[in-house]
């Protein structure tokens, strides 16, 4: 394949260079950019809105369910960090391969990802099931929390290597520039999710009402159904990756690779859930109505963050495969289109929720202690949402060029010095307010913003070997 068919295979069209063509230029990149993101915005869409859903059943079961769930998901989240760095290698690696036209290189670099996300997960799901009761009250929640968190997250680990699988697939794919079929994907997984939740959390459509419970299966057995149709689409070849017919053989140099890319992003994702375990620390300090709230708002603003992701994956598609057909200049404009839509689009909605945080917070809960929380929360967060479209997709970026190294030291001083410091000072030595607590995020994103910001103009992620 040469480089012409393999730019078209991944979606990205060569951009003229020149000051004579920058208005072409930046028009082709915005078209480009919002190809490229919108199908990601609408797979993350469809995430949260199974969220949302998720949380609004689940909240009819009452505050200890909201929280013994919103725990679970946070270990779970944790242990997805391994899976993180595979799939973000994966993407960081697989861009540039598509980039120079190397689509054998790209397809082993996916395969020997699968390889290594199974057996991974295999390993890491039976600590978390035998410790599942310590690790939820380590959070310092109330008994009953604790009991209806662990049977949440027993069920849900089981579904840890399927969700490993889809995770590699989905990013992938969108390093080679196809972000649409993991947007279909994404559709069966949200529907399964939905359907069997509603029945087995309230005993409908012929089911058990198995309440948290069923909640965890829903999550498990859609993760199932996404990883055996995503396996199947890349098995017949049609996609801009496939996995072939040669047998599967671990090659640890593609292996080494992956991870020498990736292991920096699986360490940040896991010391964000190791300070989001501590922030939710803070927040038990004034009650389960505080914990209740911080969940409820996450799953609320999550609808908002959806053009950051989206931006963030385009960003890091555009980097990546610019970089791997030795493009730097386009890859540096790329970058800048997706932090200008992002800004936009992120900041409208920030003012809409805004707006609204009454509203909807009372459409979770009708507990006026946590929907008060709520709306404190949700209203501290919207008004962060420019500083955290400049995060989310600056950061992109950078982990495109396979620059994974610095935003893992952004969020030492940001997270932990800025968001974590503010936090214990003003819940333990000063004793202050729960709202004093979520206007810590904002001394953290104005810290990240501002030094992934300086670190992208600086152009250093251009010479990153992958």
């Amino acid at each position: 394949m040469d480089r012409a068919v393999g730019r078209r295979a991944a979606g990205i069209r060569s951009i003229p260079i020149g000051m004579e063509a920058t208005r072409a230029c930046d028009s082709d990149l915005l078209r480009t950019t919002w190809a490229l993101a919108w199908p990601v915005i609408f797979s993350f869409s469809i995430e949260s809105f199974v969220g949302l859903c998720d949380m609004l059943m689940v909240g009819r079961l009452g505050g200890t369910a909201v929280a013994g769930v919103g725990v679970g998901v946070q270990i779970l989240g944790a242990v997805d960090s391994v899976m993180f760095a595979l799939g973000m290698g994966a993407l960081a690696i697989v861009a540039r391969h598509v980039g120079a036209s190397e689509r054998a290189a790209a397809e082993e670099t996916l395969r020997q990802s699968l390889l290594t996300a199974a057996a991974v997960a295999v390993l890491m799901i039976l600590p978390v099931l035998v410790w599942a009761p310590a690790l939820v009250a380590a959070f310092r929640v109330e008994g009953a929390v604790v009991a209806a968190g662990t049977r949440f997250l027993r069920i849900v680990m089981l579904g840890v290597p399927a969700s490993g699988l889809l995770f590699v697939m989905v990013s992938s794919l969108r390093g080679a520039g196809d972000t649409r079929t993991p947007l279909a994907i994404g559709a069966v997984v949200g529907t399964v999710n939905v359907v069997l939740a509603y029945g087995l959390i309230f005993g409908r459509l012929g089911l058990p009402a198995l309440g948290v419970s069923g909640a965890a299966i829903a999550t498990a057995v859609a993760f199932g159904a996404g990883a055996a149709l995503g396996l199947a689409l890349l098995a017949r070849g049609r996609l801009v990756l496939g996995l072939g017919m040669r047998p599967f053989r671990l090659r640890l140099d593609v292996v080494r690779r992956v991870l020498r890319i990736g292991y920096p992003a699986a360490i940040e994702h896991l010391l964000m859930q190791i300070g989001f375990f501590i922030y939710i620390v803070f927040a038990a300090h004034h009650g389960t109505a505080a914990v209740a709230a911080y969940f409820i708002g996450v799953r609320i603003l999550s609808l908002s963050f959806l053009p950051g992701f989206g931006f963030a994956a385009a960003a890091a598609t555009m980097i990546g495969q610019n970089l791997g057909a030795e493009r730097p200049e386009n890859a540096e404009r790329s970058g800048r289109a997706a932090v200008r839509l992002a800004v936009r689009l992120m900041t409208a909605a920030g003012v809409l929720i805004f707006a609204a945080a009454r509203p909807i917070a009372r459409l979770f809960v009708d507990d006026a202690v946590v929907v008060a929380d709520t709306v404190s929360f949700i209203r501290v967060l919207a008004a962060c949402q420019p500083l955290m479209a400049l995060d989310f997709t600056l950061g992109g970026a950078l982990r495109g060029a396979g620059d994974t190294r610095f935003p893992l030291a952004t969020v030492f001083l940001g997270f932990y010095v800025c968001r974590l410091g503010f936090a214990w000072l003003v819940t333990f030595a000063l004793g202050l307010g729960v709202v004093w607590l979520w206007l810590a995020l904002v001394g953290d994103y104005v810290t990240r913003s501002l030094l992934k910001g300086a670190r992208f103009r600086s152009g250093v992620w251009k010479t990153v070997a992958v």
